[in-house]
């Protein structure tokens, strides 16, 4: 009898590989409930608390991040690298794999290699505009790509979008808004401005709204700001600001409460968040992270040249520019209709699914073939054992 598929994840890291791991991994459980699944990862990393809590097994490898500059890492590197490869390709075997899924993340590349010298087929999911340096390794051997940006440098993949969780990928904002205002806190029929700079926040946001907390009681709209863990905005007597038509919270674990209240959304760029936006078609104002590689800008560029989004970088977001740009895209209901109508057009709400199929498709073909050569290899030893 056929055994069930078997894939083997790997990403880990930041939420931003994760949560898309996890959304590929739940939609393959959908389209084969039998579908033996194991995740790669590092125990020190937020992959061992989200991939248990998702209903999924995980095996921990060495950790073997790439040198960025010559010291002591550089001369350990190739060691780690080697027993990642090794401990990958016995868990490979253990598992009878027929597909090895990467997302992003140093604990993917010794999947990448212990699968290209197992002939196990690799597929891949680039997240961001600009590629992370284990999936350009891994996209040398891949059977399949697929990038959630149509501006990705990616060669031979398929633009498939964001794997995302179901309930933002067919979120229903109208339907939704009046209650998840309510359950943030919210008057739930006043016009609404999000600024959230993520789970750690954003020094440039929170400087920007705090210094424009005193106006907001003059404002026909009304501002929840999400600070960050431990960045509240606080008085003279430490404790925090309230404020008319303002209410602060340090962070919000459903993020789908915060697409449907908002009218509007000040936010880092992310390629998760870029992505869920355009899903769930938001109005938004991006302000990319001022270090790192570029790659926020980058996710957020097709949005912005849609007219769909507005970007500002992250040293011009102060008091000043805050007061003389967001209550007049408020006051412009008009306009805020027309950057949703073009996020929305221009979002990808299957991409879990086009993931999960192409997985499934080709870990049944090797599967196939799989059983194919150990029926050919019974066929000859009962052969041979005949003729001796």
């Amino acid at each position: 009898m056929t055994k069930a598929p078997s894939v083997v994840f790997a990403g880990g890291g930041t939420a931003g590989h994760i949560n898309p791991m996890l959304a590929i991994a739940r939609a393959l459980r959908e389209l084969e409930p039998n579908v033996r699944i194991l995740t790669l990862g590092t125990a020190d990393k937020m992959e061992a608390e989200l991939v248990p809590a998702a209903g999924f097994e995980i095996e921990f490898i060495p950790r073997a991040p790439m040198p960025r500059s010559l010291s002591k890492d550089t001369l350990s590197f190739p060691a780690k690298l080697v027993g990642g490869i090794k401990r990958v390709a016995t868990l490979l075997r253990e598992r009878e794999a027929d597909v090895a899924v990467g997302v992003g993340g140093y604990v993917c590349s010794p999947l990448y290699l212990a699968a290209a010298q197992a002939k196990v087929p690799i597929v891949i999911h680039e997240a961001n505009a600009r590629p992370g340096w284990a999936n350009k390794l891994g996209g040398r051997f891949s059977a399949f790509s697929g990038v959630a940006f149509a501006n990705t440098p990616f060669k031979g993949a398929q633009l498939v979008g964001m794997p995302m969780k179901e309930e933002i990928a067919h979120l229903d904002r109208a339907a939704q808004r009046r209650e998840a205002r309510l359950r943030l806190g919210l008057d739930p029929d006043k016009p609404t401005l999000i600024v959230t700079g993520g789970s750690l926040g954003a020094a440039s946001l929170n400087k920007a709204v705090a210094e424009n907390i005193e106006s907001f009681a003059q404002a026909n709209f009304q501002v929840l700001h999400i600070t960050g863990k431990t960045k509240a905005i606080l008085d003279d007597a430490g404790k925090p600001v309230v404020a008319p038509n303002y209410i602060q919270i340090e962070f919000s674990n459903g993020m789908q409460d915060v697409y449907a209240a908002a009218d509007l959304l000040m936010v880092r760029s992310g390629a998760a968040t870029v992505s869920e936006i355009a899903a769930v078609g938001l109005p938004a104002v991006f302000v990319p992270l001022p270090h790192g590689n570029g790659e926020q800008g980058l996710n957020a560029a097709t949005l912005v040249e849609a007219e769909a989004a507005l970007l500002v970088e992250d040293s011009q977001v102060t008091g000043e520019w805050f007061a003389q740009t967001i209550p007049a895209l408020m006051n412009d209901p008009q306009r805020l209709e027309a950057m949703a109508a073009r996020a929305y057009e221009l979002g990808i709400r299957d991409a879990a699914q086009v993931m999960a199929a192409k997985i499934l498709e080709l870990a049944r073909e090797h599967r196939a073939a799989r059983d194919a050569q150990e029926a050919a290899r019974d066929s000859q030893t009962t052969t041979d054992r005949k003729n001796s």
